[in-house]
C-alpha cells in the first residue's frame, strides 16, 4: 500500500490511497459489511453511490462461513462478487464486547461462539492468517479493547498485551506478504484507554513499528461525546503524518466533520445502514424518522437536494407506507439513501479542503444540520 496525500487545509487533509483492488481516495467513510455483506444492498448498489473500500469482520466470517469456505471460493472479494478494496477489522473489538465469553491473556483471547456456544482461541498470529486467507487489502492487528472507566492498572495490561500482540502480528504479516502468498497491508492501533499518558505511549509504539498505517481504537465504548472528541484530537496529533490515520466506528455527520479537522483520513460505521433498516433517514436539515404522521401524505423526496435515485424516483409518503408494512424494500431504499448521504457529505468535505474552505464548509453544513443557525 502507498498513501500520498493530495491537499491540506489545517490538519484536515485528502490523500490517495492506492491498494491492490485500486485507488481510494480520502477522506473515506467505509460502509460496513460484517458478514461479507453491506445489509440491504448489492455490491452493484455500492458501486454506483460511488464506494471504492468497504469493511468486513473477521470475527464473523472466521466462526459462518468460515474461513475454509471462503479460501475454496477464491478469497473473499470473489465470494462476495467485489473487486474492489476490502478492509477488515480483526475482530478485537467483537471479543471485547463478549465480555461474558471470553478470557484474555498474553498468549491470545480465549472466546465463545455468540451463535452457538463453542469455544475458540485466537492468537494474533491467527488473526493475520485468517485476514490473509479473505486477501484483505488492509488488516488490522488483534487488539486488546480496555472499558470505559477502566483503572489506570487495567488499561496499561490491556495496551501491554496490544504491544506484543502487535510485535506478533506484524512478523506474520511480514512472513505471508514476503511468501508471496498475500499482499495487503497491515494497520496497528492505538490504545491506552483515556489516559493521555498511555495514548503517548501506544501512538510512539504504532510509529516506530512500521504499519503502512495505523487505527485510533479504544473509542466508542461508552465515554461522554466530549471525552471522544476530545481523546481523539490529541491522539491523532502525535500520529505520523505520512501514514494514514483511521479511526474505527463513527457515522454521524458531527463525529466525521470532526474527525476530518483532526487529520483523520478513514473511518466506518455501521450505523447509516443501521437506522436506514429501522426508518430513519438522513436529509441536510438532519435526520427523520419515516414513520412520521406527518409523512403520509408528503409526497416531496426524503431530500429535495439530494441527487440518488431514491429521492429521484419516491416520495415520502410511500416510504412511510412501506415502513409501516414491513416491506423489505424500504430497508433497501432508506439504506441505500443514507449511504449516499454521506459518501457525498464526505466528498464536499474533500473539495473543501482542496479549496482551503474545510472549516467555512463544517461550519455551515452543522449550522444547517442542526438547526442551531451559528
Amino acid at each position: 500500500m502507498r498513501f500520498s496525500i493530495t491537499g491540506q487545509d489545517g490538519n484536515a487533509r485528502t490523500g490517495i490511497l492506492h491498494l491492490p483492488h485500486g485507488d481510494t481516495v480520502t477522506p473515506v467513510f467505509m460502509p460496513v459489511g460484517t458478514n461479507g455483506t453491506v445489509k440491504a444492498l448489492t455490491t452493484g448498489d455500492l458501486k454506483e453511490i460511488g464506494y471504492s473500500l468497504i469493511l468486513s469482520n473477521t470475527y464473523h466470517l472466521y466462526l459462518r462461513p468460515g474461513e475454509d469456505v471462503i479460501e475454496k471460493a477464491g478469497g473473499l472479494h470473489r465470494f462476495m462478487n467485489w473487486d474492489r478494496s476490502i478492509l477488515t477489522d480483526s475482530g478485537g473489538f467483537q471479543v471485547f464486547s463478549l465480555s461474558a465469553l471470553r478470557k484474555i491473556t498474553s498468549e491470545g483471547a480465549m472466546f465463545q461462539s455468540h451463535i452457538d456456544g463453542s469455544r475458540h482461541f485466537l492468537t494474533p498470529e491467527k488473526a493475520v492468517k485468517i485476514q490473509a486467507v479473505l486477501g484483505s487489502d488492509i488488516q488490522m492487528q488483534l487488539d486488546y479493547c480496555s472499558h470505559w472507566g477502566a483503572s489506570l492498572k487495567e488499561a496499561q495490561e490491556a495496551l501491554d498485551i496490544t504491544t506484543l500482540w502487535l510485535e506478533r502480528a506484524k512478523t506474520t504479516w511480514e512472513e505471508a506478504v514476503s511468501g508471496g502468498s498475500y499482499n495487503g497491508s497491515l494497520f496497528s492501533i492505538v490504545q491506552g484507554n483515556f489516559f493521555p499518558e498511555l495514548r503517548k505511549k501506544s501512538a510512539e509504539i504504532c510509529a516506530a513499528s512500521g504499519t503502512p498505517g495505523i487505527a485510533i481504537g479504544g473509542l466508542s465504548v461508552g465515554e461522554p461525546a466530549e471525552l471522544f472528541d476530545e481523546t481523539l484530537a490529541y491522539t491523532a496529533e502525535m500520529l505520523p503524518l505520512e501514514k494514514p490515520r483511521y479511526v474505527m466506528g463513527i457515522g454521524t455527520p458531527q463525529y466525521i466533520l470532526n474527525a476530518i479537522e483532526y487529520g483523520i483520513d478513514m473511518f466506518d460505521c455501521v450505523l447509516l445502514t443501521r437506522e436506514g433498516r429501522n426508518g430513519r433517514v438522513y436529509t441536510r436539515d438532519g435526520p427523520f424518522a419515516l414513520k412520521k404522521a406527518e409523512n403520509r401524505t408528503d409526497f416531496s423526496p426524503i431530500d429535495k437536494e439530494c441527487g440518488c435515485k431514491v429521492c429521484k424516483e419516491y416520495s415520502r409518503a410511500y416510504l412511510r407506507h412501506l415502513f409501516k408494512t414491513k416491506e423489505i424494500l424500504c430497508s433497501m431504499l432508506a439504506s441505500y439513501h443514507n449511504l449516499y448521504f454521506i459518501n457525498e457529505l464526505v466528498a464536499n468535505c474533500r473539495n473543501a479542503i482542496q479549496e482551503k474552505r474545510f472549516l467555512k464548509y463544517k461550519r455551515e453544513f452543522l449550522s444547517r444540520y442542526t438547526g442551531s443557525g451559528v
